[in-house]
C-alpha cells in the first residue's frame, strides 16, 4: 500500500495529465447520468465510485455509483468538508492527494469536475491506474496462484519450525531422565536447534508478510537485504556455537584435530566478512538511489 502512494506521487503529474485529458476527451459527464455512468466504468477499469453534489449547496443530490451497484444511503448528505478541501485548475478539475477510500477501502485517488451547478466526484483506484500506466507490475490470478503457495509453505516452515523446538526440548528433557551423564554436547544440541528454528520461523514470517498479508509488487532492495541479514545473521550464531562444540570435543579428546575446529572457524569469518561487504554496498545503493529519487 505504501509503495503505491510513493509510486502515485512520483509520477503525479504525469498521472494527473493523463486523467484529465481522458476526462476532457468523453465529453460532458451530464450526459453519463441518465445510465448511472456504465460507460464510464467501460472505459476507466481503475475507476470505482462516482457521486455528484450540489455546488451551491454542497449537498450529495445523487446516489452513490459503484461499478456494479448503487447505494442511495448517501444521498442528501452534507459534503461541505469534501468541497473545502479542493482546489480547482483553470479547467474546472481538481485532483485529491491519495488516500484510504471510506466506502471502497481501497487507496484511492479522486477527481472533481465542475459542470454547470453541479460538481462531480470520480473515485480512482490507485493500484490498478498504476497498473494500466505500467508503473506497477499486478497480475492478479497470477498473484492469487503464488499467494496460495507462499501460505503454504509460510505456515509450514512455521509448523517445522515449531516442531524442531518441540522435539529438542523432548529429547534434552528424555535425557536429562534417563540417568544418563549430562554432557556439555548434550547442553549446546538443543540451543542449536533453537536457534536454528528461530531463524526458520523469522524467514517464514517474513515470507508471509512481504507476499502474503502485505503483498509487494515492487522490487524493494531495503526489504530484501534486511531479510537476507537476519536469516543469515541467525545462521551465523548457529555455526558459531556448532564451532564452539567442536573445539571443546577437540580439546579434550583429540587435540591434534585442532586444525578441523580451526577450519570451520575461519569459514564462519569469511561468511561474516561476506555479509559485512554485502550490507556495506547495499546500504551505499540504497543512499545513491535515495538521493536520485529526491
Amino acid at each position: 500500500m505504501k509503495e503505491f502512494f510513493e509510486t502515485y506521487i512520483q509520477h503525479q503529474e504525469d498521472i494527473e495529465y493523463f486523467l484529465q485529458e481522458s476526462i476532457k476527451n468523453i465529453g460532458s459527464l451530464s450526459n453519463h447520468k441518465k445510465n448511472d455512468f456504465k460507460q464510464l466504468y467501460k472505459l476507466f477499469p481503475s475507476l470505482e465510485l462516482v457521486y455528484i453534489i450540489n455546488k451551491d449547496t454542497k449537498i450529495q443530490t445523487s446516489s452513490n455509483f459503484y461499478r456494479y451497484k448503487n447505494d442511495d444511503n448517501a444521498r442528501n448528505k452534507d459534503r461541505s468538508h469534501l468541497i473545502s478541501k479542493l482546489h480547482f485548475k483553470e479547467s474546472n478539475i481538481a485532483f485529491s492527494k491519495p488516500y484510504i477510500s471510506s466506502a471502497t477501502r481501497n487507496t484511492c485517488v479522486t477527481v472533481t469536475i465542475k459542470e454547470d451547478d453541479e460538481i462531480f466526484f470520480l473515485d480512482f483506484q490507485i493500484d490498478i491506474l498504476l497498473q494500466k500506466l505500467n508503473l506497477v507490475e499486478l497480475n492478479k490470478p497470477f498473484h492469487s496462484v503464488t499467494k496460495g503457495f507462499y501460505i503454504v509453505a509460510g505456515f509450514s516452515m512455521m509448523v517445522l519450525s515449531i516442531i524442531t523446538i518441540l522435539f529438542s526440548l523432548y529429547d534434552f528433557t528424555f535425557y536429562l531422565f534417563s540417568k544418563n551423564e549430562l554432557s556439555l554436547e548434550m547442553i549446546f544440541k538443543p540451543i542449536i536447534a533453537l536457534t536454528l528454528s528461530i531463524a526458520i520461523f523469522d524467514l517464514a514470517k517474513t515470507i508471509l508478510e512481504q507476499e502474503v498479508f502485505f503483498k509487494s509488487y515492487s522490487k524493494n532492495s531495503k526489504v530484501e537485504t534486511k531479510i537476507l541479514t537476519k536469516f543469515l545473521t541467525t545462521i551465523i550464531i548457529a555455526l558459531s556455537i556448532e564451532a564452539l562444540i567442536v573445539v571443546f570435543k577437540i580439546a579434550i579428546n583429540d587435540y591434534d584435530q585442532m586444525i578441523n575446529a580451526f577450519y570451520l572457524i575461519a569459514g564462519i569469518a569469511l561468511i561474516l566478512i561476506s555479509l559485512t561487504i554485502f550490507i556495506n554496498f547495499s546500504s551505499k545503493r540504497y543512499k545513491q538511489n535515495s538521493v536520485e529519487v529526491n
